[in-house]
């Protein structure tokens, strides 16, 4: 009986180093098929610069595919739906796809395709992505099994594909289709331009990486810019590994002290590519924690005392501390800023204002263009405070301001009226704020039932050491636990 493969692409929009492509270029026939899902444009997480990025992806991959044989279909609608349709006039008996980690609608509509797929007949095989283990029991030996997993053979883009006889590419849609308008200023995306970034990153751009990741200056061309290329799949996380251990090789191979100089900053990076997969790891486990604490002894915590006014002025950028207003209004803007902001972003959400971590998540997940779920709501937990294994990270603005914009440069450039009337006075006192955060914080850490959670969470998602790059620890009011950022 022949082979018939229906490949699902997702947010692994490339050719090359991925295996369900890969594995339909030896099926008797093969399509390819992008799905526009209503559920993504309903969910709370999504903005339309997501989906302007993903079309960004998509043209020059459906060209590509197009060159060697694949056509590329874009279609819009529920899943299993579009996949029922498709099949009164494609009969593929394989469905083809990589694993995903992400929003709680995902997982039911995976759950639905796999029904499907098992009344269908269709044959449903997913591959791993990343360095994320499905059904994983515990975590010791996952930083091994993460290794094996990145040092394994990339694989090669299929030379050719066999399509069933009248197919052909789809046109691709417009945001206006959907009623969207289109954002501005988005950035370079594609397979080529992801290679492009990595190229100039391994080999100028990030000569001072440890130094520039922390500062909104300097991160926009000294940090690496891959985050939105790992999260729309135009580089699989293995080619990134791989092209950065052979640049480290490279470096250390010179034999001078600036090579060797260049080499350590890599290593830096190349430590958060696997802390990368440690949080992604974390949702994975556990997809309740996008919605609910970790430790559920923290729940009533904060909700009861969210204010609308305060999340209102921090959203926009107008709660009267220049440095958290710039960061909120450059993000706005852009879909971007660095690691430190973001954690100063939610620190001052999370202490200063008091605000629970649900609804300045799904702002911030809105904004970011390179939002991945795994490892976004994993920090917005960790930053909030309410892991219950993570030492409590308090940022100042105003040190924030001195460290990485000392000049005022940034702030000036985001906040034009900052020193003048129209701008606004300090939502809250900083220190009185934090003070009683403080005190509210050691009352709930310390009691027994979050206590006794705390240690639960530190058996299932804690990190192991063998493997993890060493970190720096300092105690907290449960246990010792790293600090840590996202990657950059």
């Amino acid at each position: 009986m022949p082979t018939r493969a229906l490949i699902w692409l997702k947010r692994d929009l490339r050719m090359s180093d991925h295996a369900p492509l890969s594995q339909a270029a030896a099926c008797d026939e093969a399509l390819a098929v992008f799905v526009i899902e209503p559920q993504w444009l309903r969910s709370p997480e999504f903005d339309p610069r997501h989906l302007a990025y993903a079309l960004q992806c998509l043209r020059p991959l459906r060209d590509a595919l197009a060159a060697r044989g694949l056509p590329l279909l874009i279609r819009s609608g529920e899943l299993p739906e579009v996949f029922a349709e498709l099949r009164r006039d494609y009969q593929f008996t394989h469905l083809f796809s990589h694993e995903e980690t992400g929003p709680g609608w995902s997982y039911a509509r995976d759950r639905a395709v796999a029904r499907w797929c098992r009344a269908a007949g269709v044959d449903w095989r997913q591959w791993p992505q990343t360095g994320v283990v499905r059904g994983l029991r515990r975590r010791d030996g996952w930083a091994r099994q993460w290794q094996r997993r990145m040092d394994a053979p990339t694989l090669d883009a299929p030379a050719r594909w066999r399509a069933p006889s009248g197919w052909s590419p789809d046109a691709l849609a417009d945001l206006g289709d959907f009623g969207l308008a289109s954002p501005p200023g988005l950035p370079p995306a594609g397979e080529a331009a992801a290679w492009n970034d990595l190229d100039s990153f391994l080999l100028r751009r990030g000569r001072h990486y440890r130094r520039n990741i922390s500062s909104p200056l300097l991160a926009r061309d000294g940090g690496s810019r891959l985050s939105q290329h790992l999260s729309f799949g135009t580089l699989s996380l293995r080619q990134v590994h791989q092209a950065t251990e052979a640049r480290i090789a490279d470096l250390l191979g010179a034999g001078d002290t600036e090579a060797r100089a260049f080499a350590w900053q890599l290593r830096g990076f190349a430590a958060r590519l696997r802390w990368h997969c440690h949080f992604m790891q974390k949702l994975e486990d556990e997809p309740e924690i996008e919605s609910r604490n970790f430790v559920r002894g923290f729940d009533g915590m904060r909700e009861q005392e969210f204010s609308p006014r305060l999340f209102e002025a921090w959203r926009h950028g107008m709660t009267g501390y220049p440095m958290v207003d710039a960061c909120m209004r450059c993000l706005n803007a852009t879909g971007w800023i660095n690691f430190r902001m973001r954690a100063m972003l939610v620190s001052f959400a999370a202490y200063h204002l008091w605000l629970h971590w649900r609804e300045p998540g799904l702002h911030l997940a809105r904004q970011f263009i390179d939002f991945e779920p795994g490892i976004h709501w994993s920090q917005m937990q960790m930053q909030s405070g309410t892991t219950g294994i993570n030492a409590l990270r308090m940022y100042s603005p105003a040190k924030q301001a001195a460290d990485h914009d000392p000049r005022g440069e940034f702030v000036r450039q985001w906040v034009p009226e900052w020193g003048s009337a129209a701008y606004p006075s300090p939502v809250v006192d900083a220190s009185g704020a934090l003070r009683r955060a403080r005190q509210r914080l050691a009352a709930w850490r310390n009691s027994p039932q979050a206590r006794a959670e705390a240690r639960e969470v530190l058996e299932r998602h804690g990190s192991r050491k063998s493997g993890l790059p060493p970190t720096r620890r300092r105690a907290s009011a449960a246990v010792a636990s790293p600090q840590l950022g996202l990657f950059e």
